[in-house]
């Protein structure tokens, strides 16, 4: 992970579900979508890539056991002491990179489920580390990954809609490097229309709420935030999420 990323987490950490006060119900219906596509079994083995404080894993909760907990992953430490005290759940320290190679101790020798929300563009090593992803899937496994396409309908500035299109992979992509891993992949897109202040959006931006935000120096986001007011001056702003959910499955073998 990119050092300036590493320092927006542990920025990010302390405010980080409050952040996400203003939009209960996007977090109801992200979790929907995802309970939906994974449609999880009691027992199954469940790691969540870039758990953060485990505000959207929270939903799985109720189909697992403390004998199987979810392995929360996170190389932020500040954002993992988020992480709700739940027998349900166990923390694990560790980069993308690390979990995929097996460098790090884990309690299963196999996962049933691995999901990837908004995560995947940190990947230093994205084709690498998804095949070694996809490796760690048990029979009939399923890896999803939620992302966002690289041109995004939130109102940011030029500069940073340009970067944030730079660093982040194609869906179709994704699900090319998947299917040469050997899974059978199925991709889908849904969308989610948002509307918040525009002083309230301006304080996200101000406060880099986006990971791309964080490679911006203090100069560069104050000329932003200058070229966001005068771009929108609407007192409310709406836009489009739009999400491309990928889901990997590990088919069972012939026997």
């Amino acid at each position: 992970m990119a050092n300036h990323v590493s320092e927006h987490y542990e920025h990010l950490a302390e405010n980080y579900d409050a952040i996400w006060n203003h939009r209960p119900e996007y977090v109801d219906w992200m979790s929907e979508h995802v309970s939906a596509l994974l449609a999880i079994r009691p027992g199954e083995r469940i790691a969540d890539l870039g758990s953060g404080t485990g505000l959207f894993l929270r939903h799985l909760l109720p189909s697992v056991s403390a004998a199987t907990p979810v392995l929360a992953v996170d190389p932020s430490a500040a954002m993992l002491t988020g992480l709700p005290q739940d027998a349900r759940l166990l923390a694990v320290h560790a980069t993308a990179e690390q979990f995929a190679a097996g460098s790090v101790p884990i309690p299963y020798d196999r996962l049933d489920v691995i999901t990837v929300k908004e995560a995947v563009h940190h990947f230093s090593e994205l084709s690498t580390t998804l095949a070694g992803l996809a490796g760690r899937l048990a029979e009939g496994g399923r890896l999803l990954i939620v992302t966002l396409p690289p041109k995004t309908g939130y109102p940011l500035f030029p500069a940073a809609y340009d970067r944030f299109a730079e660093w982040q992979p194609e869906p179709h992509d994704i699900a090319a490097t998947l299917r040469a891993a050997g899974l059978g992949v199925d991709v889908t897109y849904a969308q989610y229309e948002v509307s918040i202040a525009r002083d309230e959006w301006q304080s996200l931006v101000a406060n880099r709420w986006m990971s791309v935000l964080s490679s911006f120096t203090d100069a560069e986001l104050a000329r932003g935030l200058a070229e966001i007011k005068d771009l929108y001056t609407d007192d409310e702003l709406t836009f489009t999420d739009r999400f491309a959910f990928i889901l990997g499955t590990r088919e069972p073998s012939a026997e």
